[in-house]
Parts: C-alpha cells; sequence; structure tokens
C-alpha cells in the first residue's frame, strides 16, 4: 500500500509540474467522461420528467383505450384509418363486462377559447369526462374544490380550471363562482387545480374540464372518445386489459380472424416508445466516447513510453538495488492510471457543470446519477491501465545494466 500511495504522489507531482502537457495527455479522456455525464444527467432527467408527465396522464394502474394505436407501422397506418369511433356506450358496455374493470372514464378534448369579461385564451385544453373522473385524476384542487359526480352526470355548467388559465384569466382575483365564457357559453368556476408543472417548457396547466354532455355541447357528439380504465385492483391490470379488449371486440361484432380496430395502451407502452427514441442518443454517444478513450489512451500510453525513457537510469538503479520486476510495473501502471484517471475526475466536474448550465439554460432537466460518475471514472481508470501495461512492461523488462549505463 505504500508504495502505491508513493507511486499516486509522483504522479501526482508529474501532473503538477506538467500542467500542459498532462491537460493535452488526459483531454480525450475528458472528452469521452464529459460526454457520458452530461448525457446521462439530462436523459435521467428527462425520464424522470417524462415519467411524471405521463404517469399522470395516463395513471399507473390504469390503461386507455382509444380509436387508434398510438405507435403504428405504415401497415397499421393504412389498416386503422377508418377505425369506428369509440363510444359512450361502448364504455358501458365495458363497464358491465367484468369484475375486475372497477371503473371507466370517458373523455374528449379540444382546443377552444375560454374568455372572461375583457381577457381572451385561445388554444385551450378543454376535456369534457363522466363521472367516474374522480378515480382518474392525477390533481388536486389548489383552490375551491373537484366537480360532484352528480354534477357531471346532470351536465351541469361548471368547470374546473387548470392553474395556468387561472392565472392569465383572473391574476390575483379570487375565481371561485365567477361566470366564464367557453366557446360563448357559460360556465361557473368550482375549482382550480394544483399546479402540475411543464414538459419540455410546455405548460401541464393550461386546461379546463368539463362535463362531457357539456363538451359534446360545444364542439359535436359525434367525436371519438378515450376511455380511461382502472382495474379493481393493480394486480388486476393485465386481466382487465385482456377483458376490455374482449368486451369491446364483442360490443364491435368482430370475428376472431379480424384485428382489434382499436387501440390499448398503458403508462409503460408510452414510455417504451419514449426509450425507444432515446436509444439513438445512447447509441451515438457510445461512438462518442469510444472513439475519445481510444485517442487518450494512444495519447498516455505514448506519454508514458516517454516517461519511461526519461527514467531509465532511475529505473535500472532501482533494479540495482533489488526492485523486482512487479515493483517496477507497479509503479508505471500506478502512475499511468492516476494519470487517466485525473482525466475522468475532472470530465465529471465539466459534465456535472455543463448538463447543469443546459438545464438552467433550457426547459430540459438534468439529474446527477452517481453510477454515471462511478462508470465514467472506471472506464478512464481501466483506459489508464490497459494503455499503461505495455509502457509498464517494458519498463519491467529493461535490464539494470543496460540502464544505469544510459545518459
Amino acid at each position: 500500500m505504500h508504495q502505491i500511495l508513493e507511486s499516486v504522489a509522483i504522479a501526482l507531482r508529474s501532473i503538477w509540474a506538467n500542467k500542459l502537457r498532462s491537460l493535452m495527455t488526459v483531454l480525450g479522456n475528458i472528452v469521452a467522461v464529459t460526454s457520458i455525464v452530461t448525457v446521462v444527467s439530462l436523459i435521467q432527467g428527462m425520464n424522470a420528467m417524462v415519467s411524471r408527465a405521463i404517469v399522470t396522464d395516463v395513471g399507473a394502474d390504469s390503461f386507455t383505450i382509444q380509436r387508434r394505436p398510438p405507435m403504428r407501422t405504415a401497415e397499421d397506418e393504412e389498416r386503422t384509418r377508418n377505425n369506428p369511433r369509440v363510444t359512450l356506450a361502448e364504455a358501458d358496455a365495458i363497464r358491465r363486462f367484468s369484475p375486475t374493470i372497477g371503473s371507466v372514464m370517458a373523455q374528449a378534448q379540444r382546443r377552444g377559447t375560454i374568455t372572461y369579461r375583457d381577457d381572451v385564451l385561445d388554444g385551450v385544453q378543454i376535456q369534457g369526462v363522466t363521472s367516474d373522473y374522480l378515480d382518474f385524476a392525477a390533481f388536486d384542487a389548489e383552490r375551491g374544490r373537484m366537480m360532484s359526480a352528480s354534477e357531471v352526470e346532470r351536465n351541469q355548467p361548471v368547470v374546473l380550471l387548470g392553474w395556468d388559465v387561472a392565472e392569465q384569466l383572473f391574476g390575483g382575483v379570487n375565481p371561485l363562482d365567477r361566470i366564464i365564457k367557453i366557446q360563448g357559453v357559460h360556465f361557473r368556476v368550482v375549482g382550480v387545480s394544483e399546479r402540475k408543472g411543464g414538459v419540455f417548457g410546455a405548460s401541464m396547466d393550461g386546461f379546463a374540464v368539463i362535463p362531457l354532455g357539456g363538451h359534446m355541447k360545444l364542439f359535436g357528439a359525434r367525436q371519438s372518445l378515450a376511455l380511461m380504465v382502472k382495474p379493481a385492483s393493480p394486480a388486476l391490470l393485465p386481466l382487465a386489459i385482456d377483458d376490455a379488449t374482449v368486451a369491446l371486440r364483442v360490443a364491435r361484432r368482430l370475428k376472431p380472424s379480424e384485428p382489434d380496430d382499436f387501440g390499448i395502451f398503458t403508462s409503460d407502452t408510452l414510455l417504451g416508445i419514449y426509450r425507444q427514441a432515446t436509444t439513438g442518443i445512447f447509441a451515438v454517444l457510445v461512438g462518442v466516447v469510444a472513439l475519445s478513450l481510444l485517442v487518450g489512451g494512444i495519447v498516455i500510453m505514448n506519454i508514458m513510453l516517454m516517461v519511461v525513457t526519461d527514467r531509465t537510469r532511475e529505473i535500472g538503479l532501482r533494479k540495482a538495488v533489488g526492485a523486482r520486476r512487479k515493483d517496477i510495473m507497479s509503479q508505471v501502471l500506478t502512475e499511468s492510471v492516476t494519470l487517466s484517471t485525473s482525466g475522468g475526475l475532472a470530465g465529471t466536474l465539466l459534465g456535472y457543470l455543463a448538463a447543469q448550465g443546459i438545464a438552467a439554460a433550457t426547459p430540459l432537466p438534468a439529474r446527477l446519477e452517481p453510477w454515471s460518475v462511478a462508470l465514467g471514472i472506471g472506464i478512464t481508470a481501466a483506459v489508464g491501465l490497459f494503455f499503461g501495461a505495455y509502457p509498464a512492461s517494458r519498463a519491467a523488462r529493461l535490464d539494470p545494466i543496460e540502464a544505469l549505463g544510459r545518459e
């Protein structure tokens, strides 16, 4: 242990004495580790944000039925283009079909205009829901209350506003029980949702929730619905999906040989699609890291060969006084690993700073993962060990008499 610490101290003194040369030597490692830490921090931050957004919209223990599947091949695109609309009658059929199904909410979404006095908001997401929506709501009312099941069933002109919509329309004024217009029709504000935040700079709070019957009066009754289905218990999710599929096929009188003419997906389905999209980023990262490490390793090997040449007499003297081959190899390898790892440490710091800088300047979040730090430093240590093996072996094979005779 003492010999290793001494070798590390020698390597650190050498790095400090030759700052520019050391920087050029480990530049490849710095680039590699900076890339690893930066990209992994950003992707992990995005993963957490996207997962939270998807689970909020779809629900961790529920699934969604809609007219077409979210992920389609070119063949599916043509086949599903004329799929029939999803209707309220089908929601009832699914609800009655099996005890594995706990509740079913039908919903419709359209962009619309909301006005309050002289203030006008365009492009607000107007959501129409049925009375089971409380079973699926991923938020609570920050002010006021949620719409009651009886209000939704009787299609009362009430509305629950998203946080951003309430802020833009009312500012510091209390919005509760005030009358707004949605597409020119009056609705009474009963609540304001708690703030959900945003995804990639897009707000998740620019919405208004009204009873589905009122939504159909505003936008037409022939729009296709999305059905959110919650099993009786989370453990029954796979069975509930199977039962809902059978119920909908029976309601549509599909033959066994005919494919489903609807789409079913869970939050895991959407997360899988997202992860496939990020796979390409990791592939590019692997290429950049591999190239940087190769260049960095070759430079380290050449520098260590130069170091061995400069210390030929020193190595010869050490061997003459009893140093063994493994002692010489250990010293050179320790210096090589120390030099390489110093680049990993510098890259870790730069990667963290780069990720935080990007997160501060853009909507992209960042989250430093300990495993990415350990991976970056571990890889650079392995590079130092691998590319330092040849210089170490060459140093260990030096003949002490010849080494002492060199100038």
